[in-house]
């Protein structure tokens, strides 16, 4: 009995390992793909119905994703193995977009210096700032960290933005950060840094070219937000960005 109910489980996974080859994940439920993540973790059995307890408890699977392994581990069934791939996927994928973009590249809007650094916000829990740096001819010299604070605040430092800058004979630069437990949108603070950035940095020779928010996957730009004009609602410009 035994023997027969590995077979059936064996021949469950590669018939889901077949449909993924041939035609991706696109119509697949969240558990689905899980389960297909989660074959490589656990090598035998079935592993469905642990599937289902993951979405069960943190709803989707990018809510999986970006659980604490702490988290992950008080879930029946899940142990060292899966923990570590599943916090794998985000770190790869991370990765992966981000070298997808490399220096060189022609930056000459809003929506192009948001798809270089989303990689950069990408899972992260922590508010983070970055810097995007451009030669005079808008192309990418690269993207360095400024700063790294806890889940609510991170501080901008003018010196580290100019240093990194300068470092890499900038002439235009983004400047970037995440709000990690609420939308997108500016707060008197991100306006008073993206003023203060500006004005320090210009006689330096640096233009700022945007000040970019992020948050699980929205992007708003504060340059295009205040060109609304006077009484302006902040709106999130760009979306899916990931």
């Amino acid at each position: 009995m035994a023997e027969k109910k590995r077979a059936v489980h064996t021949g469950h996974r590669g018939r889901v390992k077949e449909e993924f080859c041939a035609r991706g994940v696109d119509g697949w439920p969240d558990h689905r793909v899980l389960e297909l993540l989660l074959f490589y973790a656990i090598p035998q059995g079935d592993v469905n119905p642990l599937a289902h307890e993951l979405i069960d408890r943190f709803g989707t699977l990018d809510g999986v994703l970006d659980a604490l392994p702490g988290e992950l581990m008080k879930v029946k069934g899940m142990g060292e193995h899966s923990v570590t791939l599943l916090k794998l996927i985000p770190a790869v994928v991370g990765r992966y977009l981000e070298g997808r973009t490399g220096p060189g590249s022609l930056i000459q809007t809003t929506a192009e210096a948001g798809h270089v650094l989303a990689p950069y916000f990408y899972g992260v829990r922590n508010e983070m700032v970055y810097v995007l740096c451009l030669d005079a001819k808008e192309k990418l010299l690269g993207v360095r960290k400024i700063s790294e604070g806890n889940n609510s605040s991170s501080e901008v430092t003018i010196r580290r933005v100019a240093e990194e800058c300068l470092a890499l004979r900038a002439s235009f630069f983004y400047l970037a950060h995440n709000h990690v437990s609420s939308l997108a949108l500016p707060s008197p603070e991100d306006i008073n840094t993206t003023s203060l950035v500006r004005t320090v940095l210009e006689p330096l020779g640096l233009r700022m070219m945007d000040h970019l928010i992020f948050s699980d996957g929205d992007l708003v730009s504060i340059k295009e937000s205040e060109a609304s004009g006077p009484g302006r609602s902040y709106q999130l410009i760009h979306t899916n960005l990931w």
